[in-house]
């Protein structure tokens, strides 16, 4: 019966996560605009608070002398950036690392589905049929940390896929698929990488399985006992774009960070872009505002949203194909 909840959550992911890739994709292009903008580590590195005034004549630094800075580049909305990769790569460069979102769902959304399949089962009242919300989230928080654990390694090679094609030719990595990009961080970079960010990981999981798995179950028991819709796909729809909204809200900061980290490339000799997930998030926010926190939330929310959907209607329906199993 365990093995039951994995193989259906498996499915689910899988199918929705093919299905949403190319907004997945255009997320965290998004999420990265700016970041070449960063000053270069030295010593006496200064950061532009967020709230300064623009200039594009540079400032005079006490022992360095006048230092250019280049104008900030325009921010760009979903739509522009989805047409942009399209226009330099082609369509097909909508879907690039998508064996690394393969691989996954296949470890990291499997493992979450099941664990808090298991634990639903264990923790529902037999009596009322129904689990208490706090149990929800404790038991999405735990299937999240686990499965994120489990599936860091193809996370670090998704983003890394994925943004590959905002680098210029010469610079990028160039991985051929999900494998090659795992072996060769392994063999560059040390094993220690393909867990690159995973506390990162880990959080942003716990944060979204807990909200959009708990949520879910949540929102469609209140609407099937107060009666508002029965018990189909439109129940299953409108609980899966409210559980999207949740997870969208809860994560993307989390998500933001954790894109700039696997992303960053650390070369023999020179000092990381960034310390650690805590250093990230103050650079980022002093380089960029607070609300930098929060960049490519339309397209989080745009993916978030179909990615809930897809999910848990699959899921549905798959459940209801292998019920007398």
């Amino acid at each position: 019966m365990g093995f039951k909840g994995f193989f259906e959550g498996g499915i689910a992911s899988i199918v929705a996560g093919c299905s949403t890739h190319p907004l997945d994709l255009i997320k965290v292009r998004m999420q990265l605009q700016g970041e070449a903008l960063a000053p270069p580590q030295t010593a006496f590195q200064t950061l532009r608070p967020a709230l300064a005034f623009p200039t594009t004549a540079g400032h005079v630094h006490p022992h360095m002398g006048h230092i250019s800075l280049p104008p900030p580049p325009p921010r760009v909305g979903l739509v522009s950036v989805g047409m942009k990769i399209i226009q330099q790569d082609g369509a097909a460069a909508l879907f690039s690392g998508v064996s690394a979102t393969v691989l996954r769902q296949t470890l990291y959304s499997t493992t979450r589905m099941g664990l808090y399949d298991i634990l639903k089962q264990k923790w529902t009242d037999p009596n009322s049929n129904n689990m208490p919300l706090m149990k929800k989230i404790t038991a999405g928080l735990i299937a999240g940390g686990v499965g994120a654990a489990v599936g860091n390694p193809a996370d670090v090679a998704m983003v890394r896929m994925q943004a590959d094609g905002r680098l210029p030719l010469a610079q990028r990595r160039n991985y051929k698929s999900v494998l090659d990009a795992i072996s060769q961080m392994a063999k560059n970079e040390g094993v220690a990488s393909l867990w690159r960010g995973s506390s990162l990981t880990v959080n942003r999981a716990m944060l979204v399985t807990a909200s959009q798995l708990a949520s879910y179950d949540q929102f469609k028991e209140s609407i099937l006992e107060k009666g508002l819709m029965k018990d189909g796909l439109g129940t299953h729809i409108t609980a899966s774009f409210a559980a999207g909204f949740v997870a969208a809200v809860a994560s993307n900061p989390v998500d933001v960070i954790k894109t700039r980290v696997m992303n960053m490339k650390v070369e023999a000799g020179m000092v990381p872009p960034y310390s650690g997930a805590i250093d990230c998030a103050m650079k980022t926010i002093r380089a960029e505002g607070p609300m930098s926190l929060y960049k490519g939330f339309i397209p989080t929310i745009s993916r978030q949203g179909p990615f809930t959907v897809v999910l848990f209607v699959t899921l549905e329906q798959v459940r209801k194909l292998l019920k007398e199993f």
